[in-house]
């Protein structure tokens, strides 16, 4: 069990930050006029967008064979987009969205929350590298800094989107979870995580993905992010790839 904890810990805490950030959310809503609920929400998707662009300036940093970063990139959003909407992976998340809204109850934009924050909460070099790092050598100090990040963000995003925000939990401890006990396999293919250029491609692209749910958030235009979720597994084969081909 402690083996367990030592592992795993990191994914924990993110997940109390958000259920706590949740409640909190919960607790603000409707008792906050819309235009504070609206300008939370638009602070969080400004910061989105800032996180989205910092993190898909690593693909202008990653380099497979003689084929750049960016066009790798591009590469995989592109057939990775497709290949989402091929087997309509966002109807398929909002139909989780809705069969999770009928479970509890639940009302209003439950299916939106729950897709921005489950995109939002686990698409990122923290999650990726921090889980890996959590599992590895049981540190949980990256896991730590997104679990306050995605506390704060919960906070906000509940206050207008309600409860469904709160069952991001179920997919931060799958996926986050399953990352960090999986580390030990993961270790031998990605000794440093943190310079990899894999790990870099999947960051870029996953950085794209994270600008496209800042700008729903803002409501500039409807973006089926959860349509690209594909280009995150494409990037890293096709650095190989690319490199084999020198």
């Amino acid at each position: 069990m402690a083996e367990l904890w030592l592992r795993t810990s990191g994914t924990w805490i993110n997940a109390a930050t958000v259920l706590i950030g949740t409640v909190v959310g919960l607790l603000l809503r409707g008792r906050l006029p819309e235009r504070i609920q609206q300008i939370m929400v638009q602070g969080v998707g400004l910061m989105t967008l800032f996180i989205g662009i910092s993190m898909a300036a690593s693909l202008g940093k990653a380099k497979a064979g003689r084929i750049d970063g960016v066009v790798l990139g591009l590469l995989a959003l592109v057939i990775g987009g497709v290949l989402g909407e091929w087997w309509r992976i966002e109807d398929g998340l909002e139909a989780v969205g809705e069969r999770l809204k009928r479970a509890v109850r639940g009302g209003g934009r439950f299916t939106e929350g729950f897709l921005a924050a489950s995109l939002l909460f686990c698409v990122g070099p923290l999650t990726l590298i921090g889980a890996l790092n959590n599992g590895l050598s049981g540190d949980a100090t990256l896991l730590v800094i997104k679990a306050t990040l995605d506390g704060l963000s919960s906070i906000a995003l509940s206050s207008v989107f309600g409860v469904g925000v709160g069952f991001a939990i179920l997919v931060i401890l799958v996926y986050q979870g399953g990352v960090s006990l999986a580390a030990g396999l993961l270790a031998s293919v990605i000794p440093d995580p943190a310079n990899d250029v894999r790990i870099a491609l999947i960051t870029g692209v996953g950085g794209v993905m994270i600008l496209g749910i800042g700008i729903n958030l803002l409501e500039l235009r409807r973006i089926r992010v959860a349509s690209f979720l594909p280009g995150l597994f494409l990037a890293p084969l096709l650095s190989v790839l690319a490199s084999r081909l020198g």
